[in-house]
């Protein structure tokens, strides 16, 4: 049987050096792997061919934030507790293209109502939402999903949220990222490949997020992930706005 052969999915998360993958040939247990992208672009044209990329990133951003957000973000929270502080709130897509902090409050606050700033954590994530965006389009989400890593964990451990925090005040936790860890191994991800030491850029956080995105772009292979909110709603470029698990 060729190296590529098979039915590949991969969970992606954000880090430092670009994104994070965990690359799953779902015909093959065996076929695992961990690499790292420089930009998006990559994983759409990856060889072997990745039927479902689900990715921590917001995909679809509307020209005005209404009171109850874009969608999934409040729909994600109401079901993590105590975790329901690691989904950003995501402003406009003039808000997300500014690339100075100040001009993009100001902008966020023009494009809501009420008026909103915007997080200094979601700031940081708009060149990687803007890179998703020039990308996108409707044809492409027969691959591409948007997912959160916390509420991957949610549906993962029974639809309950994680009892202990992955960061306290924003450093690593052993604790948080070692329940996630071996609820991983019960799910049938192997012990080696989530306890490797991450690649330069990457850190044990980022693996673990990016393996529960792994299941969760199973789960949307196979039709049994679900979006949050559901319905959803469309952006102005038609977009879908909603967070799978």
């Amino acid at each position: 049987m060729p190296e590529n052969a098979g039915i590949w999915v991969a969970g992606v998360d954000g880090c430092k050096s670009g994104w994070v993958a965990v690359l799953r040939n779902l015909e093959e247990p065996a076929g695992l792997r961990l690499a790292v992208f420089p930009d998006f672009d990559g994983l759409l044209g990856y060889d072997p061919f990745l039927s479902i990329i689900a990715v921590d990133m917001p995909i679809g951003l509307p020209d005005m934030i209404s009171p109850a957000g874009r969608g999934p973000e409040k729909a994600a929270r109401r079901h993590l507790g105590e975790r329901q502080s690691s989904v950003f709130s995501v402003p406009s897509r003039a808000a997300v293209y500014e690339t100075d902090y100040r001009q993009a409050c100001e902008t966020a606050q023009r494009t809501s109502e009420p008026p909103r700033k915007v997080s200094k954590q979601c700031f940081y994530l708009f060149p990687k939402i803007r890179e998703i965006d020039a990308l996108m389009t409707p044809e492409l989400e027969d691959r591409v999903f948007e997912v959160h890593p916390e509420l991957a964990f949610w549906r993962l451990n029974g639809e309950s949220e994680m009892q202990v925090p992955k960061k306290v005040k924003s450093r690593a936790n052993s604790a948080g990222l070692d329940q996630r860890r071996d609820l991983l191994v019960s799910k049938g991800l192997p012990a080696s490949f989530l306890d490797q030491q991450p690649p330069k850029g990457c850190g044990r956080d980022d693996l673990l997020d990016a393996a529960a995105n792994s299941l969760i772009a199973e789960r949307c292979l196979n039709g049994t992930a679900k979006p949050f909110p559901d319905p959803f709603r469309r952006d102005e470029r038609g977009l879908r706005m909603a967070i799978w698990a």
